[in-house]
Parts: structure tokens; sequence; C-alpha cells
């Protein structure tokens, strides 16, 4: 019985509580301070590039001032070195700004290279508990959509507001030093625009929390239909999963258009209101000019500065969405980077070797939720090299037992000993070591035959893959493959059937040296001949060694030492197969079921 699964409700789903924008940042911060000499070097590049392009407005106005300063013409040479130097200066910086895009992309990928690194790290210490509750593809989504949505915000946004914070002080130096008075314009013009800016981004933010979260339930819900082609088609459900995506779809697309919408709300009211700051100093500059308070040359070199002033705040407006969206994304990250991982082991945890297989489970009790408990008292002995199975209807607790022995999950009450030795102090990784498991939902990776089945023994050599094929009854099978133990399988073995990837699995539960050993389902997808063979072949190959069978097909089990019929989460019967059979009970019900 696995645990309860979640529809949105953690990180990323309906009860996200949006995280302080000022933690993001500095959260971020710390991501650019691991490469604070990339980071040095853009911001020489971009100060040294601005401040070429701060000197060509000046340069500008003492050219147009060189007309008519001679009695009779113009100051030709004065013009001309003006203007070359200009090229000089905007050459330069032009090739220095392509210098820092270089850099900025370079410093954005080993940023986004090591938070995408710091998630799946995250991922793999994370308690099963954290994959029930969370749909698959909201948790791809983060570590995909949501780390590429910061690093477009990294390489783009980033380089545009470092080169605007110095353009904007370089840009009021000047102003200031050529005409204090027309700097009062701004006065009026700028608190306009950062107020309207402040406003729209208080409005903005939830609004790309909530396009974040729908794109993460949106992901996930696609991610469940693909894997339930199957079912969908065989159901003839594809209307209803249309009609559902369609409405998640419009959900998501909302959102989207919404946070779109305002946020481009913020750059052309913004440029407006430098439009009027223009307008401002065109009208006043023009009254200076004739009273002689300043020259044409100062004043056209003045426009040209405010239009740099105002330029880059215009630039950061437009540019908000694309911020608010990187924080939205980023809070989506930190916020499962921030989940707790699985519990550490006790200090004084021991490490389980060669484990001989004697489990004692005494009085657990043990739900998924505080609310519903799943075993209310379990009690089981299984000394070494017995075979346990444990049988009953859905959801009377079976799969929970197995979790309670991996520690996938600890149970609310109650101890469960290995060889004597509390299995809270063993170390999570030599307790799970010690068994081998083949779950019902088999599981394969892009790779060959030989690297699926050795996975769990990296010292395993070629003939003892070949000896657990053969006991495993897949040998023939994969010898009859033109690359034989190196044909290459794809994606989860999707070019092999299920039955062969449930062998495959079963072959590399032998090979593991473990003591105990779980099959939940194991073999429910071979057929019954197949399901014989693979019977005797396990029962000589782990010998001596104690097994824990979840089955829903009796004639797997007939031959185990202890039956455990459970029942709501208790042992309501058990023994052998004969032993049940006779009382007459919830097993004998099972079995008539079955094979009548």
């Amino acid at each position: 019985m696995a645990g309860p699964r979640g529809r949105g409700h953690g990180p990323g789903g309906n009860g996200e509580k949006p995280q302080d924008r000022k933690k993001v940042l500095k959260r971020l911060w710390t991501y650019l301070y691991r490469y604070k000499f990339l980071l040095l070097l853009a911001v020489v590049l971009s100060v040294t590039s601005n401040l070429l392009n701060l000197v060509a407005p000046k340069l500008s106005g003492e050219a147009i001032d060189a007309i008519g300063t001679k009695a009779g013409g113009v100051d030709f040479p004065r013009v001309i070195f003006c203007c070359v130097l200009m090229i000089v200066f905007y050459v330069i910086s032009s090739a220095l700004s392509y210098i820092l895009t270089r850099v900025m992309i370079k410093l954005s990928q080993k940023i986004t290279y090591q938070m995408r690194k710091d998630v799946f790290d995250k991922l793999v210490t994370l308690p099963i508990g954290f994959f029930d509750k969370h749909r698959t593809g909201d948790i791809v989504s983060r570590i995909s959509y949501d780390v590429d949505t910061v690093n477009a915000s990294l390489s783009n946004d980033l380089i545009h507001i470092v080169t605007s914070v110095f353009t904007v002080g370089g840009s009021f130096i000047m102003m200031l030093i050529i005409s204090p008075p027309l700097i009062f314009i701004f006065a009026i013009t700028i608190p306009m625009a950062l107020l309207f800016t402040r406003y729209m981004v208080k409005k903005v933010r939830p609004m790309f929390h909530k396009r974040s979260r729908c794109y993460g339930d949106l992901n996930g819900f696609v991610e469940e239909m693909i894997s339930g082609q199957r079912a969908i088609k065989s159901y003839g459900c594809e209307d209803v999963i249309c009609d559902r995506f369609d409405i998640k779809n419009t959900e998501t697309s909302e959102a989207a258009y919404d946070a779109e919408y305002y946020s481009s709300k913020v750059g052309p009211n913004v440029n407006f209101v430098n439009n009027i700051s223009l307008a401002l100093i065109s009208v006043f500059g023009a009254i200076m000019y004739v009273y002689n308070i300043i020259t044409p040359g100062d004043l056209s070199a003045f426009v040209l500065y405010s239009r740099r002033f105002s330029g880059p705040i215009n630039e950061i407006a437009n540019i908000i969405s694309e911020i608010q969206s990187a924080c939205a994304a980023a809070e989506r990250i930190f916020t499962l980077i921030d989940t707790p991982s699985e519990a550490k082991d006790d200090d004084d945890a021991i490490v389980l070797d060669n484990a001989l297989g004697n489990i004692d489970i005494e009085h657990i009790k043990f739900g998924y939720t505080k609310d519903k408990t799943i075993i209310r008292d379990f009690s089981l002995k299984a000394d070494k090299g017995k075979l346990v199975a444990i049988v009953g209807h859905t959801g009377a607790g079976k799969t929970t037992i197995i979790n309670l022995l991996m520690r996938f999950y600890d149970a609310d009450s109650g101890t469960i000993k290995i060889d004597g030795i509390n299995h809270r102090k063993i170390t999570r990784e030599s307790l799970r070591k010690a068994f081998a498991m083949v779950l019902q939902d088999t599981w394969l990776f892009e790779g060959t035959i030989f690297d699926n089945i050795a996975y769990g023994k990296k010292d395993a050599t070629l003939e003892d893959v070949k000896r657990v094929c053969k006991a495993a009854r897949i040998s023939s099978y994969i010898e009859s493959l033109s690359d034989g133990y190196y044909t290459v399988l794809s994606e989860n073995g999707i070019n092999i059937s299920q039955g062969q990837k449930q062998l495959l699995t079963i072959a590399r539960a032998m090979l593991l040296d473990s003591s105990m050993l779980i099959l939940d389902e194991a073999t429910s997808n071979v057929d019954t001949t197949t399901e014989m063979h693979i019977q005797t072949a396990m029962r000589e190959l782990m010998r001596d060694k104690t097994c824990f069978v979840i089955a829903h097909r009796l004639s797997t089990i007939q031959n185990a030492d202890i039956i455990l019929v459970m029942e709501n989460g208790d042992i309501a019967e058990q023994g052998t197969h004969e032993e049940l059979i006779n009382k007459n009970g919830i097993y004998q019900k099972l079995y008539c079921a079955q094979f009548r």
C-alpha cells in the first residue's frame, strides 16, 4: 500500500506560500558569489564600456559648439577630432560589451549548472514520502522549466541591470556637470516612474507565482496521462482526458496571460513619463539658451545624457516581468532544496554487516497521516531462511509492511529488529543493502542488459550475470539477441516485453549478496509456466535467506513457511497453506475465489 498521492499541495501546489523576495535575491546572490571572479570581470567590463559610452555625448556637444567658433567658418579640425574620438570610443565600447555578454552567459551557465545539481542532489536525499505526495511532472518542472527561467534572467536581465546601474549613475553626474538646473526636471518624473513601477511589482508578483504553479500542475497532469496511455485508450477516455487537459491548459494560459499583460503595462507607462521629461528638457533648455545660460552643444549633450539616464530605467521596467518570473521560479526551486531530507541516522547507528536475516516485528502501529492509522498492532517473527508470504485484500497494509522494513517510513510505535538489533540503530544504507527487492513496477534504465542486471553490484562479472539470468530463465532470450548481454535497452526497457523486464529485475535481485529478499508481486507479469520455473530457481538460489513475498496469486506462495493474511492492518490469520485452508477462514475464501 503506497503512501497517499498528493495533487499539487506540496511545493508548487495550492498550498505554496511565497517567500520573501529579498530572501530569494539574497539566496541567488550566494550562487553568484561562488563565481566572484567572473562576476568581478563582468563589473569591470561593464564599467569600462559605459565610461567610454558616456564620454561620447560630451564629445558630440563639443563638436556642435565647434561650429562657428572661428570667425567666418567652422573649426573643422576640432569637429573631426571629436568625431574620430567618438568612433574609437564606440568601437571599443562595443567590443567590451560583446565580451561582457559572453562572460555573463558563461556565468549564468555555471550558476544554473550548480542550481540544477543542487536540486537533483537534494532529490536523492528526500524520503520516499515526498515522492508519494508530489506529482512527478511538478518535480521535473522545477529542475527543467524553473531552472531555465532563472538562467534566462541571469544571462539577459542581469546584463541589463548591471549595465543600467552604471549608465544611470554616470549620466546623472555628466548632466549635473553640464546644467544643474535642468536636473530638477527629473525630481518630478523619476518619482512618478518609480512609484508606478513599485505598485505594478506588488500587483504582478502573485500572478507569476500562480503561473509557475499552473505550469507545474499542467506538467504533472501531462506526465500522468502519457504514462497511462494504454488505460486511456483501453477505456476510450480520450475525449474525457482532452476535456480535463483543456481545463488545465486554459487555467495555465489565463495565468500566463494575466502575468504578462499586467507586467507589460510597466514599460509603456514608464516610457511615457520619460518622454515627458525629454519634452520638459527641450522647453526649459531652449529658454536657457535664449538667455545664454547654456550652449547648443551642452544642450544637445544634456538631451543625449537624459536619454541614457531614462533609457535604462525604461529597460528595467520592461524586464520587470522576467525578473518577477525568475523570482517565482527561484522560490519554487529553493522550496524544494529546503525540503527536509530523510532523517539522518542516529549518532550511535551501526553498519549492518553479514546480516543473518532474523527479523522480529513487535506491536507496530503506523499511518501515512496522523488521522488515519493503517497498521494497528502488527507483530511477526521470521527466522533466517524462512519464506514469509503476505496476502490480503487491496489496502490491507501489505506493501506498508515492506515500506517499514526498508525504513522508507518509520513506525509510529513498536520496534523492528534485524538479528536482534533495533533497525533504527542501523544505518539506512547498510539496512537497505541487506535486502534485495523486486517490485511489480519494473525499473530499467537506458543502458546495456549487463549494466542493468549488475546495477546493484559494481564488481559483478559477466559470468555472474549469466548465472543469475540462467536461474531466472531469461538467458536464452538474451543470448538470442545480436549483441547478447551488451544489447542496449531503450528508456525503461520499452524495446522488450513487460514479462522480460520483470525477469531482468528478478535476475538483478538474485545477483545481490543480500540476506533478505522482498518480492512485491514480482511475478505478476510472467506466464504461469515461467512463474513456476522462477519460483523453483529462486528457492534454490535464495536458500538460507529470509524472503518476504507479497502476492495476490496464491498459487505462487503455497510452499511458504508462513503465510500472513492481513486485514485492516492486522494479522487476521497465519500458518502454512494447508493449515489456513483447513481453518475455513479468510485465506480459504481468497483461495477458493481464485481457483473455483
